[in-house]
């Protein structure tokens, strides 16, 4: 069986919320989702649940940190190519997000871009060349 990844991020206003992750391309799960959470398809394998405040704390009583003000993670998605890395950033962009709080890598090999959610958790869009990086590998060898 391939194994899922259920990303749970606690989030001020899950309306909001919903529709900056459905203009970055996640598409609403209807079925897993109510005026407390809800569950955003990113890929097959991938489903972020955004939770409200309230409904966070039905998992866990530790603190919700500020996550403008803190990272306690980084997510990253990988992307098909550069152009698709600076798709996804214009696109959380103009939905309201924040690009590059973590500066652009480029490396040949692997380019990276990332951007914040409105409540400041931070995504990075990559993309590597996988010949390419083996490439670099061996010559540092």
């Amino acid at each position: 069986m391939t194994q899922m990844i259920f990303i749970n991020l606690p989030v001020a206003d899950v309306h909001a919320s919903a529709r900056f992750y459905e203009a970055v391309g996640a598409t609403k799960n209807d079925t897993f989702s109510d005026e407390t959470c809800a569950s955003m398809v990113i890929s097959d394998t991938i489903t972020a649940m955004l939770l409200s405040h309230e409904r966070w704390r039905d998992f866990t009583s530790k603190q919700i940190p500020d996550a403008k003000t803190s990272a306690q993670m980084l997510l990253c998605l990988s992307m098909d190519s550069r152009a698709a890395c600076d798709a996804a950033v214009d696109a959380a962009v103009k939905a309201g997000g924040v690009a590059d709080p973590i500066p652009k890598q480029d490396h040949g090999f692997m380019y990276g871009r990332s951007y914040e959610d409105p409540d400041g958790h931070i995504w990075e869009a990559m993309w590597m060349d996988m010949a390419e990086m083996q490439k670099a590998m061996a010559a540092e060898g």
